[in-house]
């Protein structure tokens, strides 16, 4: 078995546990390879790995055809953030939660040992995720045009709302005045979708959610379709440009952008631990279901 280890930022309070699962890893003798900026962050604050470990530092020395796993050591981020080095290889997904919520990264960071041992056995399961795919008039996000949570374009800093018309498959849906709108997943929508009073979709639905932030008309309201479809996208407003995100990462844009969104041709294959699956993940996670009366005294 060889994994690449892969991320974003070293935790001091997370020093044992870490330390602790590279250490079975260097025990059991399993091949790794290790995301160079994340190494350097752990020998910089006193981690005890090896000086001849292999590293890679981009998609130009990151082939994913040599692993059999991808390991994010991280929060739910550091999942969305693999996509930039994983792309469209079908490499299986592991994440080791050493952030808060861990939506995504399903092992407890106190867990990474056994981890290893239940990988071996194949104890688990695929859960494939839906990605999107942008397509624009000009080059963008460095050529990696997906997601794995949303695209949203939203308004810049203080300025006033935006207005941007929207079209399924040519056909025009609606112009929406707001402060930005998100196009999500069923992996995405527990995150900002949520937050801004969208549906939660189950990640097998096949569908996307179009949810307005803020939106100027109140009778205007989430609206979920199926993931065949295009959206398309034509933005204007007072300011003269605008942000368009994918995950974690913004550019601006102007009103001559031309932008539109669709599902891609590939999955993320996220692995789920036997035992551990989408629902579970949902109550623990989200308190879905949670009733504080069984707590009042």
């Amino acid at each position: 078995m060889r994994l690449a280890i892969f991320g974003k930022y070293f935790k001091e309070e997370r020093y044992t546990e870490i330390q602790l699962f590279f250490d079975l890893l260097l025990a059991k003798k399993v091949e790794f390879s290790i995301y160079r900026k994340y190494y350097n962050d752990c020998v910089r604050y006193g981690l005890h790995l090896p000086h001849d470990l292999k590293t890679f530092e981009d998609v130009n020395d990151f082939n994913p055809a040599i692993f059999d796993f991808f390991v994010c050591i991280g929060g739910d981020g550091t999942i969305l953030s693999s996509l930039e080095l994983i792309r469209d290889a079908p490499l299986p997904v592991v994440g080791i939660n050493t952030g808060r919520l861990g939506f995504l990264a399903g092992v407890q960071a106190k867990d990474g040992m056994s981890l290893i041992d239940e990988l071996e056995k194949g104890h688990f399961s695929l859960d494939k995720r839906t990605i999107l795919e942008l397509s624009s008039n000009k080059r963008m996000f460095g050529g990696v045009k997906y997601a794995l949570n949303d695209f949203v374009l939203h308004k810049k800093d203080s300025s006033s709302m935006i207005t941007i018309h929207t079209y399924i498959n040519g056909e025009f849906l609606n112009s929406y005045w707001s402060d930005g709108l998100i196009i999500s997943t069923p992996t995405g929508s527990t995150g900002y979708n949520l937050s801004c009073g969208g549906p939660i979709l189950y990640p097998a639905s096949q569908s996307f959610v179009i949810t307005p932030i803020a939106p100027h008309n109140l009778n205007v309201r989430p609206m979920i379709i199926s993931d065949s479809n295009v959206i398309s996208f034509e933005v204007e407003g007072r300011s003269s440009t605008f942000l368009a995100t994918l995950d974690s990462r913004s550019e601006s844009i102007n009103n001559q952008t031309q932008l539109a969104i669709k599902k891609a041709d590939f999955c993320l294959n996220l692995v789920r631990l036997n035992g551990d699956n989408y629902l579970k993940t949902l109550r623990e996670k989200l308190m879905w279901g949670y009733d504080n009366r069984n707590f009042r005294n």
